[in-house]
């Protein structure tokens, strides 16, 4: 298993279950008690938990992974769920992007299409697109967010108030019928709630370990979003209750 591998797994875990041994996290990952303490301190190092004797526990409360060590979760669901919201875009549609690991996914099929305008905050999805020619890029300013890459805050919004587009495509950290749509982060929020109000369509990606989640930020009520696709983990129950919101509910 890869280190960035490991890191994750351990940061999933420790998320979970409040705190990690030793021991356990080495059979858990089939390395060496010697890796599994070199990785904690790393993790340690960056603030994303806190090491102890024999162990390790949370950072914080409801921990927000960095987008570093999130790529990897739920790969294979993301990609489904990318490829079947690509299916939903037209030909020559603008489309916005926030940031996040299943946008990003979204926006490379774009991409080998071509022939569109992409809005993005997110700086990693901008890295990606500003080398196709065949994409019309827009990248929206702000402060940045080091968890998300993204630019977020006022000066975000300010800009996103310029523009239209046709579908707004973005990320959540949780969804539920009754809280509707959240996130880590109140100017995140905020950010992506000025992408939906610039979209015609506003579409909601996010896999099947975010329904039945919330977190610390409310983005919108699930009125405000008209599609949400996502994979079959996705229960009968919880797609009844999205959908008796309104919300027309894709499943990759």
């Amino acid at each position: 298993m890869l280190k960035a591998d490991r890191a994750a797994r351990i940061l999933s875990h420790v998320a979970a279950a409040g705190s990690v041994d030793v021991h356990a996290l080495a059979e858990l990952l089939g390395v060496s008690g010697a890796t599994v303490r070199r990785d904690l301190q790393e993790l340690h190092d960056q603030g994303l938990l806190h090491r102890t004797r024999g162990g390790a526990v949370t950072g914080a409360v409801n921990l927000e992974l960095p987008l570093r060590h999130r790529s990897g979760k739920q790969q294979e669901e993301k990609r489904r769920i990318a490829r079947l919201a690509a299916g939903l875009v037209p030909d020559a549609a603008v489309v916005g992007l926030t940031g996040g690991t299943t946008t990003t996914e979204l926006a490379r099929i774009l991409a080998e299409r071509g022939g569109m305008t992409v809005v993005t905050n997110a700086v990693n999805i901008a890295a990606e697109l500003i080398v196709r020619p065949e994409v019309r890029l827009v990248v929206i300013g702000g402060i940045a967010r080091s968890a998300s890459y993204e630019l977020v805050g006022p000066a975000a919004d300010r800009m996103l108030s310029q523009y239209h587009v046709d579908i707004a495509f973005i990320g959540v950290d949780g969804l539920t019928a009754q809280e509707g749509c959240t996130t880590h982060d109140e100017m995140e929020a905020q950010t992506d709630r000025a992408f939906l109000r610039s979209g015609t369509r506003s579409i909601v990606l996010a896999d099947s370990t975010k329904i039945g989640r919330v977190t610390f930020a409310s983005i919108c009520p699930l009125s405000d979003v008209h599609e949400l696709v996502t994979d079959d983990g996705l229960t009968d129950a919880q797609e009844k209750a999205v959908a008796d919101c309104g919300v027309k509910v894709h499943r990759a």
